[in-house]
Parts: structure tokens; C-alpha cells; sequence
């Protein structure tokens, strides 16, 4: 998916080489998604609405971001600096990001489980 998205980047610079980059610190911090499984199934569960729960999974990918981007940051080991964003957070988290986060959570749950 990060590859996806930094290979698209790639159009806005008209750099149509289209070359993604990730960082081996990604891997275990997207492996966090798999939580969304049994979340997903708690929340189905209880009848959560499709709003109600794509909300949780935007709020557990940000708390998630934060945690893992300002431990690697004090190591100068954080990947991605969202620090020039004009909806920043310490530079590790952005706000305006929140509609893809919604929907990353939604495509999760459906990977993820078998409804």
C-alpha cells in the first residue's frame, strides 16, 4: 500500500519513473493491522455501523502512527516527516489524512475477515 502511495506521488513532481520507497520499520507497524481482525469482530458483534467503525480504525491507525513515529523519531529512525504539512502533529501524524485512514481501515477489515 505505501508503496502505492509514494509511487503516485511521484505524478504531482511529473517524475513518471513512478518509484515508491518504504523503510523495513514499516513492516511490523503495517503487521499492526492485523489487531483490526478481532476489533472488526467485536464491533460487528455489537452492530457498529460502518461510520462507527471505520472512526475506530481511523482512530487506532493514528494512535499507532504517533506511538511508532515518535519512538523512531527519538532514534532518528522515523521514516516519514510530515513536519511541512500544514496539519502536522510533531511531525508524525497529519490530520488531513484522516479520510484515506478511514478507508484503509475499512479495506483492512474486509482483508481481514470473512463476512
Amino acid at each position: 500500500m505505501e508503496l502505492l502511495f509514494t509511487s503516485a506521488c511521484c505524478i504531482k513532481k511529473k517524475d513518471y519513473k513512478l518509484i515508491g520507497q518504504t523503510s523495513i520499520w514499516m513492516f511490523p507497524i503495517y503487521g499492526m493491522a492485523a489487531v483490526i481482525k478481532p476489533v472488526s469482530s467485536k464491533l460487528k458483534k455489537h452492530n457498529r455501523k460502518i461510520i462507527e467503525r471505520g472512526l475506530i480504525y481511523t482512530v487506532g491507525i493514528y494512535a499507532t502512527e504517533f506511538t511508532t513515529g515518535t519512538m523512531l523519531k527519538k532514534k532518528d529512525r522515523c521514516p516519514w516527516d510530515y513536519s511541512k504539512s500544514k496539519y502536522n502533529v510533531k511531525g508524525v501524524i497529519r490530520w488531513d489524512y484522516a479520510p484515506l485512514w478511514f478507508l484503509v481501515g475499512l479495506v483492512y477489515e474486509k482483508m481481514l475477515t470473512k463476512d
